[in-house]
């Protein structure tokens, strides 16, 4: 018998047609009790699943009577009617619906009562025209309508392969037709822009809108899914290659959220503009994800980016892990495959988390995230070590010589590689948003890997010249100058013209010039790993990893410094390296041995 919470059907009774079902009193939420997860019992797929066991009865325990999930553990702010604060209905369906000899929760009462109310409480937070709203009570978020497709259309699945909850599973079916009229009207002004601001959001609406329509067909609203798809390819993606997030790239969203969100859609519907997509994505991502030479991990070209902090991805990620689903494009997208776990590499890190005698760790709130689960639903595809080695060796930056010079919404993305250096730029009339930092942007060594990486949303950990008061030439427009020629060289200035930076970059080495029209500090974001040796003198520094030698020198006697920073990485920490001057600056930086 399916119960309904007295506050959940009050708010959702003008939708959804119930006043007549009012129970008399508020329903309990009595948490199911907890449970200790054993490592071995773990198919290895399905080891992300542990530590959310461990969460089912605390988070049951913080909802209240309505059918809220109280306690924090997802989304901000957690108030009630934020309603994406609701999506971990998916983690209670699942551990409510599931066989698993691990899995105590199935078919527990407490449980399918706390699924019960906080669906009641969810579907009563949708407005009349189909949409949902996060941070005010009479918002249209597109965000929390996006996500709440997605996670109500998977949790439909659960309840209607389980055939519990019949009543509920016809008023999400509702909800999702009401939510698809909204999302998918082309003149719909919040989702559909010339430019698509948020394209992440876009996509998991239309990933929720194809499973909905592949359990209850709609010929009109599958019309409208598949332009709205071509529309998503037209308007979500940059000609650079990025998707776009406030009109800028941003490798969080894109990568570890978008790119999900594509697959999840694309094994639904089979539309082939998301393979395209992928496919252009996955070009840009051989020019911005930087792979370490010892094979620890990939440095991201973060300083661009418009939204997020997303400074290093690890060589293997099992789970819980948000990238995860993107092994799905593997068969038609074979060079997505560097930048994905090998399916030996993991299944070795999985046999490894199974031996482990340690307890498995409870999450932090708000660290959990339903997509984690959710990412479990169509079987795995990664590539084999075999077929990441092919396309690790098909990144473009493996070549020795090439200048690539990407532009869009008055945006320009410079990526130049000579034998002994890869070295990126940011420039343009406009950023993005103000978290994105401008100039040069990060510098590699085919041998010794990222030697600089500049931060993004930070005026402390950016590769700029620095004024007193600790204003950088980064933080703003700078526009540039591509002069070519061999050596190739470039210029950009900020706004106003009190920073001009010349740079001439020759086979083993370039060249910074700086002339600003005050007394300035030069500032560089070094990485530098636990083994290297640094040395710094007057007239320069010199960086020794392994068999290569770095030197960054300014030639004349000056008072440099540098500290640790509070950044770090594997087996590395972020330095800040700085150099006051008079306002007229130059450093060659050159590969003395390699």
């Amino acid at each position: 018998m399916t119960t309904f919470s007295r506050r959940s059907l009050m708010t959702g009774a003008a939708a959804l047609g119930l006043l007549a079902a009012l129970p008399a009193r508020a329903l309990a939420l009595p948490a199911p009790p907890p449970t200790t997860p054993i490592r071995r019992l773990f198919a290895p797929e399905e080891q992300r699943f542990a530590p959310y066991l461990r969460a089912v009865s605390p988070m049951v325990a913080d909802m209240d009577s309505s059918g809220f999930f109280a306690g924090g553990w997802w989304r901000s702010p957690a108030v009630s009617y934020n309603a994406r604060v609701q999506e971990h209905v998916y983690t209670l369906a699942w551990f409510a619906t599931q066989s698993r000899t691990w899995n105590p929760y199935r078919g527990n009462a407490d449980l399918l009562a706390a699924l019960d109310a906080g669906l009641g409480h969810y579907l009563g937070l949708q407005h009349a025209d189909g949409s949902w709203p996060e941070y005010s009570p009479t918002e249209h978020s597109l965000a929390a309508t996006g996500f709440a497709m997605g996670y109500l259309s998977k949790t439909n699945a659960l309840l209607r392969k389980a055939n519990v909850m019949t009543q509920r599973q016809a008023q999400i079916t509702s909800a999702l037709s009401r939510a698809m009229t909204w999302l998918l009207n082309p003149a719909n002004g919040r989702v559909w822009q010339p430019t698509i601001h948020y394209a992440n959001q876009v996509t998991a609406g239309l990933a929720g809108a194809a499973l909905a329509l592949n359990q209850a067909p709609d010929p009109s609203l599958r019309q409208r899914l598949t332009e709205a798809f071509a529309r998503l390819a037209a308007n979500g993606q940059s000609p650079a290659g990025f998707f776009y997030e406030e009109t800028g790239a941003d490798t969080n969203y894109n990568f570890e959220v978008m790119l999900p969100e594509m697959a999840d859609a694309w094994r639904q519907s089979n539309d082939a503009n998301l393979v395209t997509m992928t496919r252009r994505y996955t070009d840009w991502l051989g020019y911005n994800l930087l792979r370490e030479p010892d094979g620890s991990g990939w440095f991201a070209n973060v300083a661009p980016n418009s939204r997020t902090t997303s400074r290093f991805y690890a060589d293997v990620r099992p789970d819980p892990e948000r990238t995860a689903l993107n092994n799905q494009f593997v068969p038609v997208v074979p060079n997505l495959s560097a930048f994905l776990s090998s399916r030996e590499d993991l299944a070795a890190a999985r046999a490894a988390w199974a031996a482990d005698p340690a307890p498995v760790p409870a999450l932090v709130k708000p660290d959990t995230s339903p997509r984690i689960l959710s990412h479990s639903i169509y079987g795995e595809r990664y590539p084999t070590r075999a077929q990441r080695t092919a396309a690790i060796a098909e990144l473009p930056y493996r070549r020795a010589h090439f200048t690539e010079i990407r532009s869009d919404q008055g945006q320009n993305f410079l990526f130049l590689r000579r034998p002994q250096f890869y070295l990126g730029g940011y420039f343009g009339t406009r950023r993005a948003t103000s978290l994105a930092r401008t100039g040069l942007t990060f510098l590699w060594h085919p041998v010794a890997g990222t030697v600089v990486q500049s931060m993004n949303n930070n005026d402390h950990a950016c590769w700029a010249t620095v004024f007193p008061g600790h204003v950088p030439d980064a933080n703003g427009p700078q526009q540039a100058e591509f002069l070519g020629g061999e050596p190739y060289r470039f210029r950009y200035r900020t706004a106003s013209g009190s920073v001009v930076t010349d740079v001439t970059v020759q086979p083993d080495q370039m060249t910074r010039s700086v002339r600003a029209n005050a007394p300035a500090t030069e500032q560089i974001p070094l990485v530098v790993k636990d083994s290297d040796t640094v040395a710094l003198d007057a007239r320069g520094l010199t960086l020794t990893r392994g068999r290569v030698v770095l030197r960054f020198d300014w030639a004349q006697p000056r008072q440099p410094a540098i500290r640790p920073a509070s950044i770090t990485y594997p087996g590395r920490r972020m330095h800040i390296l700085t150099v006051p001057h008079d306002g007229t600056f130059t450093v060659t930086i050159s590969a003395l041995r390699s």
